[in-house]
C-alpha cells in the first residue's frame, strides 16, 4: 500500500515464491491484512446478506474474500495475474474475478445497489474516490481500509479541508471506522491504517454539470495552499471574488482549506 497520490499504476516486477507461498510484490503496494478480528469487523460493517453483491478491489491472497463469500456474492477485481489465477484455482462458489485495473473497470455492469468492501493499495485511494464520486451507478455502501492520514483527510473539518475531502463529503456521508495497526499486515507497511465508510447522499445540491464546475473552482482555489483564496482565484474571477466574499461575510484573507462545503456551494452560486 504505497501512498502515491498521483494515482499512477506501479510497474509489476513479478513474484518470488517460497515453498508454494506467494510473496508480496512491493511495486504493486501489496500488504495483506492478516488479523481475523479486523477482517470480521470489515465484513460486519458492510451489513451483508445473501442477496448482496460485493465488489472487492484487490483481493490479494483472499483473506477478506473467504469471509465475504460466506455472506454474499463477490465480484473481485485484481490487477495482478498471479493472484488472480491463484483465486480462480480455488474454485470458490459465489465468486467471479476480473484480472484488470480498477481504474479501467466498467462499473456500469455491476448490479444495482452493490457494495464495495476492500483493503486497497494506498496509491489507488485518491483516484478511486474520484471515480466513485462520478459514477451514475454508485455503490450503496463502501467500506475501505486505507492509510490513516487519508481517512482523516476524507473526514476532515474546517481548516483541514482538502480537495479530496471535499469531493468525498459532497457525494458521500463519510464515517471513520476502527484504527488498524501496521503490524497486523504482512508484510508490515510503514504507516497505520483506518477503516472508512462511505454512504452516497441521495440528494445533491447541484446538478451533475454544476457539480463538476464546483470542483473545478475548488481545485483552482487549492492550487497554492499558502496563498489566500482571493489570490488563487483572482485571475479567473477578478472583481467578483471580493464582492462575493463580502456577501458571505468572509475574511478577505481566508484560505481555501478553511471554507466548509456549504460555504463553497454558496460561493459557487454567487460566482455562477
Amino acid at each position: 500500500m504505497l501512498d502515491m497520490e498521483d494515482g499512477t499504476m506501479p510497474i509489476s516486477t513479478g513474484y518470488i515464491t517460497e515453498t508454494g507461498n506467494v510473496k508480496a510484490n512491493k511495486s504493486l503496494g501489496q500488504h495483506w491484512l492478516k488479523d481475523p478480528v479486523i477482517l470480521d469487523k470489515i465484513v460486519d460493517l458492510a451489513e451483508l446478506s445473501k442477496k448482496d453483491n460485493v465488489l472487492e478491489i484487490g483481493p490479494g491472497t483472499g483473506n477478506l474474500t473467504l469471509k465475504l463469500i460466506k455472506k454474499c456474492h463477490v465480484i473481485a477485481v485484481e490487477v495482478d495475474p498471479v493472484l488472480s489465477q491463484m483465486l480462480i484455482d480455488l474454485k470458490l462458489e459465489d465468486f467471479e474475478i476480473y484480472n484488470e485495473s480498477i481504474l479501467k473497470f466498467d462499473f456500469s455492469k455491476l448490479p444495482k445497489e452493490y457494495k464495495i468492501v476492500a483493503n486497497i493499495p494506498y496509491y489507488l485511494t485518491s483516484n478511486l474516490i474520484r471515480i466513485l464520486a462520478d459514477l451514475d451507478n454508485k455503490p450503496a455502501k463502501t467500506i475501505l481500509l486505507v492509510q490513516k492520514e487519508i481517512a482523516e483527510r476524507l473526514s476532515a473539518g474546517p481548516k483541514d479541508y482538502s480537495v479530496l475531502g471535499l469531493i468525498a463529503q459532497y457525494y458521500f456521508n463519510v464515517y471513520k471506522g476502527p484504527f488498524v495497526r501496521r503490524d497486523l499486515f504482512e508484510p508490515i507497511p510503514k504507516v497505520d491504517s483506518m477503516i472508512v465508510i462511505l454512504e452516497p447522499k441521495k440528494n445533491l445540491p447541484l446538478n451533475k454539470s454544476d457539480s463538476q464546475k464546483l470542483f473545478k473552482l475548488i481545485k483552482v482555489a487549492f492550487s497554492s495552499k499558502r496563498k489566500t483564496l482571493q489570490n488563487n482565484l483572482k485571475n479567473v474571477y477578478k472583481n467578483e471574488i471580493p464582492v462575493s466574499l463580502e456577501k458571505l461575510k468572509l475574511n478577505p484573507k481566508i484560505r481555501a482549506q478553511e471554507l466548509s462545503l456549504d460555504t463553497w456551494i454558496k460561493l459557487f452560486n454567487l460566482l455562477h
